[in-house]
């Protein structure tokens, strides 16, 4: 199978679709996506994870041990069709809100379906 770039563009995110893909994942099937972003405080985490919920998005909080500068962690676990469209408008969209928030985007992660 040849790669649609329209599908899956060169760049990180097309590039572990495209890996999905290949690994037999059905990427047809929606799917909880976790997205994660990090925080320098626990008070801002919180307090855009507050933001997330009164939102209606499903959010989990915890420590993160991967940044001594951001060690606190947010995932966002939206359900969708992981296409290289949803992710990387939803992760957009993550990263405008968490700016106010001093957080950063730290990946995306899901279970592959199929």
């Amino acid at each position: 199978m040849s790669r649609d770039l329209t599908l899956y563009p060169e760049d990180e995110n097309g590039d572990v679709l495209w890996n999905m893909l290949q690994d037999g994942d059905d990427l047809s099937i929606p799917r909880e996506v976790d997205f994660a972003l990090i925080f320098p405080t626990e008070d801002v985490a919180i307090a855009f994870a507050v933001h997330l919920l009164k939102n209606e998005q499903k959010v989990s909080f915890a420590r993160y041990e991967g940044n001594d500068e951001f060690p606190w962690q947010i995932l966002v676990h939206p359900l969708m069709v992981p296409t290289h469209h949803n992710i990387a408008g939803f992760e957009g969209l993550l990263g405008t809100e968490a700016i106010p928030y001093s957080g950063r985007l730290d990946g995306w992660g899901c279970v592959a379906q199929g």
